[in-house]
């Protein structure tokens, strides 16, 4: 027998089975749509929200106490010492149950100054003497007292009594600037008492 007819034979009949392949219906990736039909019936099935239960209308709300947005009798009476402290008299409110004192309808707390309100408070009070440089360094002067570019001193504000730490953060030949908490003030330079 001849093997490139046999060869021949072969190829002929493999090509020729690849070409009805080919030729033919292709297969389809897709499900035939009785299954898709079947998946799709479950998954509206799982989707769908099932209706709530209804709650009876006495039961405790976890989230929404009752009573939740009155405010705490510690909180009032906090506030009113506060105020009685501030303005100097007895607290102002009215008593409450329980002998608790609340604020008078319509009054408000005051609202403690801003780092930047009590700065500029401060600062007119403080009026250096002048300045020195030593060791190529500028100092300010306060009377006996040299103060250079980072330290920190203590300043009372005569109006509330209350004590504040400044720090100077520069001095020019005519101004300095002073740092409280994260406000900063430049002023000028003129001799005179700090007060």
């Amino acid at each position: 027998m001849n093997f490139r007819f046999a060869f021949f034979t072969v190829g002929v009949l493999l090509s020729s089975a690849a070409l009805s392949a080919a030729t033919s219906k292709p297969i389809s990736d897709l499900v035939s749509p009785e299954k898709r039909r079947a998946v799709v019936d479950l998954a509206l099935r799982l989707s769908r929200v099932p209706e709530p239960v209804a709650l009876p209308p006495d039961l405790a709300q976890p989230f929404s106490p009752t009573n939740f947005e009155q405010p705490d009798p510690e909180e009032i009476r906090a506030a009113a010492t506060a105020r009685a402290n501030s303005s100097g008299g007895s607290p102002g409110g009215v008593v409450g149950p329980g002998g608790a004192v609340g604020p008078v309808a319509g009054a408000q707390a005051p609202r403690p100054p801003a780092d930047r309100e009590i700065l500029e408070s401060i600062a007119p009070k403080i009026l250096p003497t002048g300045t020195i440089k030593v060791g190529g360094e500028p100092l300010l002067i306060f009377g006996r007292k040299n103060v250079k570019i980072g330290n920190q001193f203590t300043v009372t504000d005569p109006t509330s009594g209350k004590e504040y730490e400044l720090e100077l953060i520069a001095i020019d030949s005519t101004t300095f600037t002073l740092r409280f908490r994260n406000e900063e003030i430049t002023r000028p330079i003129k001799s005179g008492k700090s007060q």
